[in-house]
This record gives C-alpha cells, structure tokens and sequence, in this order.
C-alpha cells in the first residue's frame, strides 16, 4: 500500500482521518468494498468523454458511504480529465427548486486534478488559450503578429460559440467580454464577468453594460448557462463534468409546496439529460431509501418515480451497477476492521505495524460499534479518528505505551455528529455527557 501512495497523500489522508473528515484526495486507498461498482461507473465515464450524458442515483442509509463514494467517483474522473462540483441540497442554502442557486453552488465548487475549487476562472483561462493555440496550430499566423492572431480567435471564438449563442446568447455575449476584457488587461471587468458567468447575483452594472448583457440568472437561464459550461470544458480540453447533488433526501423535510416543486425541477432535469441536452454531463444524486420509496420522496411525484425505479433482491451481491440506481450496502464489522487495516497501512509507522495488531483492530472496532448502538453503517468515521488520533499516534509517539493497558474508549458529545448521537443514546447504556 505505502508504495502505491505517495509520502504527501499519506500525511494528507492520516491528517483528514485525524480530524475526523473525508479526505479531499486519495480515496482510492481507502475504497474498501468498491471494486464492484469500478467498471460499470468507468464505463459511464467513457459514455460521458464521447459526447454523452449519464444519470445516476446512488441510494444508502446514512453511514453507508455516500459522501465518500461520491468524492471517490469525483476523484477518479478528476484523473480523467473531467471537472467536478458536489453539491450540497438544502432547503435554505441551496434549494434544488431554484436552479440558478444550484448553478451558482456548483461553480464555486468546481475543481479539476490541477485547480481546486473554485476553478472556474482557471477553465475560462484555459478555454482562451486553447483558442489561441487552435489558431496557431494551423501554422499561417506568427506568434508575434497580434493583430492577426487577434483576429483569427476571434473567427474562432464566433464558431465556437455558435450554438451557445443560439440557446444562451447572453453566456455568449458575456464570454466575449470576458475575452476581451483579458486581452485588454481590465481586471475589473473580467472578474465581473467571470462573476456573472458563474451566476453570482449583483454583478455592477457598468460591467454588465459594458460587456452587453443583462439582468441577473434565473432558474430557466441556469439550464442554459449549464449547457455553455459544459462547451467551454469540452473545449479547454475537458472531458466533462461530475456534478453531484449530494443529500437530495433534505426535500422530505421541506413545506410541501416547495418540496414538489424542486421534485419536478428533478423531474425535469433527469429528463433533459436523458435527452441530450447536456453533452459531456455525468449527473449523480445521493439519497436515503426512505427519500426513494418514501412517501415524502420521489414516490410523491409518479414521472420522477418511474424514471428512477429499480429493483433490488435480498441479497445486495446481484445489485445490478449499471441501473439507473444503485445500492450502498454499508459496512460490516468485517469491512470496518479491513478499512483499519488499509488506514494502519497508510500510516506507515514500524511501531504501528508491530503493536497494534489486527486482533486490536477487530477489538476497537467492535467497541466502537457497540458504543453506537451496534450500528456499523454509524461506526466509520468515530473508528478512524479514533484509531490514528487515539492509538496510531500515541503508539508511534511513545514507546512504552500499550493500547490494551492504556487506552479507555470514549465518547464525547461534542465530537459525535447529530446521527452519532443518536446511535449513541439508542445503546441504552452509554452515559454521555451533555
């Protein structure tokens, strides 16, 4: 395992471990129990690289490893090339009702392997130098001559953005101004424009007058500024985009009203994927089962239900993972102790090779478990922070000292998550302190 991770990446996750948080990078390492799924989301990433679009639902309890299946998935095609944005669905913040809030959020999340979030400005960077690097490709233009190689991208550009144009013409325009604005060296307006491309509201309106365009996004215009994204991915070099929409299941507890509203804004949004509007897009939702076969969930609108309705058996080792939903099964105490032992790997300590031993792994594991209600699904992030912040790094600190003398298990309120707690309280015999 160390060999295949470098020194950086290891300090990197033992840190986020530590901390008691998904780390940001090097998820492969820890992706135990998803070697099914590798193929079938390969496969849709390939779909997505040649031009076409893809629409998955990912269905779990909470501790079944949404979040880090998702950032895992984010990851890989990261290192394919593709941008990524996660997005947070809540009904205050980011409703899925309102589509140029979504937009919004998923610009200032997106990354690439080379730029964290936002990188939004790098990719407009990048989409403009590709423009002058296809212009000069053909070898009739000399570096030197900027007048004529001014003009030629901008021939360029008005190709490119032909179709934009025809469907978004204010996300053209606003491209224009943003390339223009570089090329002159005003700051000022290209930040605005950026700022405006990526829907934030409030933009002056010098700068939006000056580049000709007008207003702010709305929901319908969100759809539409999607589309000239995914354009300028393709053509910055990119082969896509994963865009997440994490904790969909917030919408059972929302006002009715605005609940069927952002289901059929759903709705309405797996259907123009599914009708290839939105080339180069690999859309992925997270969801609990009761937001899917719930009541208060999709089940509430029958287009939404069918569109996402597939059949699990008993037995989650025939789960089929190239369906339109797929199935985390959670973790097992057996996966639990792996995943310890994945983690004991990357800490890479001789110490913590020699004394903490795979019996103490299953041990703690159990104990932690059992302080959570026997849930295992709850247990995973509790046991890792635990297992480097409390154990690894005592032991590769101190050499006299013994996990199975030394260390009582605790746990604190104040360091369990709100579905940690209650885990906890559902024991019966735990007395946590307030």
């Amino acid at each position: 395992m160390t060999g295949q991770v470098s020194a950086r990446r290891r300090r990197d996750i033992v840190d986020a471990l530590r901390r008691g948080v998904v780390p940001t990078n090097g998820l492969d390492a820890l992706a135990v129990g998803l070697d099914r799924f590798t193929a079938a989301f390969d496969d849709d990433l390939d779909r997505v690289a040649g031009g076409g679009s893809v629409f998955k639902a990912v269905r779990g309890e909470y501790g079944a490893g949404k979040t880090f299946f998702t950032r895992w998935l984010a990851e890989r095609a990261k290192r394919r090339g593709f941008a990524a944005a996660e997005v947070q669905i809540s009904e205050l913040e980011t409703p899925l009702h309102r589509m140029e809030t979504v937009y919004r959020r998923l610009v200032e999340h997106l990354g690439t392997e080379q730029f964290p979030p936002s990188a939004f400005r790098p990719i407009l960077d990048g989409w403009i130098f590709a423009l002058e690097e296809d212009a000069l490709a053909g070898g009739r233009l000399a570096e030197d001559d900027a007048v004529a190689l001014d003009r030629a991208v901008t021939e360029l550009l008005e190709r490119r953005l032909s179709d934009i144009s025809r469907s978004t013409p204010g996300f053209a325009t606003a491209l224009r101004g943003y390339r223009a604005a570089i090329s002159s060296g005003d700051h000022p307006a290209a930040e605005g424009l950026a700022a405006w491309l990526g829907g934030q509201p409030h933009v002056a309106s010098t700068v939006r007058r000056g580049a000709g365009v007008k207003g702010d996004l709305d929901h319908f215009g969100a759809l539409s500024f999607l589309q000239g994204l995914l354009t300028v991915l393709r053509d910055s070099g990119h082969q896509g985009l994963l865009l997440v929409l994490d904790e969909v299941e917030t919408l059972q507890r929302v006002r009715t009203d605005v609940r069927d509203k952002a289901l059929n804004a759903l709705r309405q949004l797996i259907d123009e994927v599914y009708a290839g509007r939105f080339p180069g897009l690999f859309l992925v939702i997270t969801g609990t089962p009761a937001f899917f076969d719930g009541p208060q969930g999709i089940q509430r609108l029958a287009p939404l239900a069918q569109r996402l309705a597939t059949h699990f058996g008993q037995d989650p080792r025939w789960d089929n993972p190239r369906a339109t939903q797929v199935r985390l099964p959670g973790f097992t105490l057996g996966a639990l102790v792996e995943l310890g032992r994945t983690v004991r790997d990357i800490y890479a300590s001789p110490a913590v090779t020699d004394r903490v031993d795979d019996a103490y792994l299953d041990l703690l594991a159990r104990a932690v478990t059992g302080r959570l209600g026997g849930q295992v699904g709850v247990a995973p992030r509790v046991y890792l922070k635990k297992l480097v912040a409390d154990v690894f790094d005592r032991v590769d600190q101190f050499a006299d000292w013994d996990p199975r003398r030394h260390y009582e298990l605790t746990l604190r309120t104040d360091e369990l998550t709100q579905v940690e707690r209650n885990a906890a309280v559902s024991a019966g015999d735990i007395d946590l302190p307030d």
